[in-house]
């Protein structure tokens, strides 16, 4: 179908891209006008997904802290949910209740944000929890032993121990050793490494929930 141009008034073929007599071009390109509203909210849209750039160039830190602190947020919740959970676990086996404290914080962190954490984020993950449950548990057992007088049961289990070692309950060494780890002090020393064994196994363990939790890993 044929059309005037509009420059010179000559008919033109369709599909032609200028004029054959006076050169003009044919081909129009309509765009669209944004509506005030609509343009408004564009803006907006983009000045919150921007990091406030002042005029002087200067990036607004709140900005950009606000979803990392977030997602510190998320992670300290999950981590804090798994690691009380794993308390409780604790109670039967406190070496098996950190480590299923770093497999629920994966658990957790995935079911609320529908995707699998990277491992270095697992074990994080994971580490945090393993510090909460081995925390309680611990605080548990010093309230057992102090509040419920609990001194002589207590000593009586780790000279069970010391025996299994072959070591003889009845030396005076073995028994000034127990002392010494039921004393403040002692607890405070045990608590100390007791931390960092409960971080790296939980810390395994939410890596291990991450590795297996991938798309394709059972293949």
């Amino acid at each position: 179908m044929d059309h005037p141009c509009e420059k010179c008034g000559a008919v033109v073929e369709d599909g032609r891209p200028f004029c054959q007599q006076c050169r003009a071009p044919q081909i129009h390109v309509q765009v669209a006008v944004q509506s005030a509203e609509t343009a408004a909210a564009v803006n907006d849209a983009q000045g919150e997904r921007s990091a406030r750039v002042s005029e002087a160039g200067e990036v607004d830190p709140l900005s950009v802290l606000e979803p990392a602190l977030s997602d510190r947020g998320r992670a300290g919740r999950v981590a804090l949910k798994a690691g009380l959970l794993g308390a409780v676990l604790g109670i039967i086996s406190p070496a098996i209740g950190v480590v299923l404290a770093g497999t629920l914080a994966v658990f957790f962190y995935r079911r609320q944000k529908g995707l699998t954490p990277s491992i270095r984020i697992a074990s994080r993950l994971g580490g945090a929890a393993g510090i909460v449950s081995f925390t309680v548990d611990y605080l548990l057992l010093v309230i057992e032993i102090f509040a419920m007088h609990a001194q002589r049961e207590y000593t009586d289990k780790f000279l069970k121990v010391w025996e299994t070692l072959g070591y003889s309950p009845t030396d005076p060494q073995v028994q000034a050793s127990v002392r010494m780890l039921l004393a403040p002090s002692g607890l405070m020393l045990t608590f100390v490494f007791g931390i960092i064994f409960a971080v790296i196994l939980a810390a395994l363990g939410g890596a291990v929930a991450a590795l297996f939790s991938r798309p394709g890993s059972r293949r």
